[in-house]
């Protein structure tokens, strides 16, 4: 499965792919973004449809918990 494909893949096998990418392949979601030619705001925008939001700090996506 190929990361490109983040449109239409499971939210959670997205996140779990992205964040070992992130950690194993690229010390930024810029870099990850501009090697395999994904649209940042788009991956941005998938992710947070599940609440979850980068953390450049980590580089890595982590569930935002709100508050009510």
């Amino acid at each position: 499965m190929y990361i490109t494909k983040f449109e239409t893949m499971d939210i959670n096998l997205l996140l779990s792919m992205v964040n070992m990418k992130l950690r194993n392949d690229y010390a930024s979601l810029d870099e990850l973004c501009i090697q395999n030619e994904i649209d940042k705001t788009k991956i941005c925008q998938r992710l947070a449809s599940a609440d979850f939001q980068y953390d450049v700090n980590t580089n890595q996506f982590k569930l935002q918990i709100t508050s009510h």
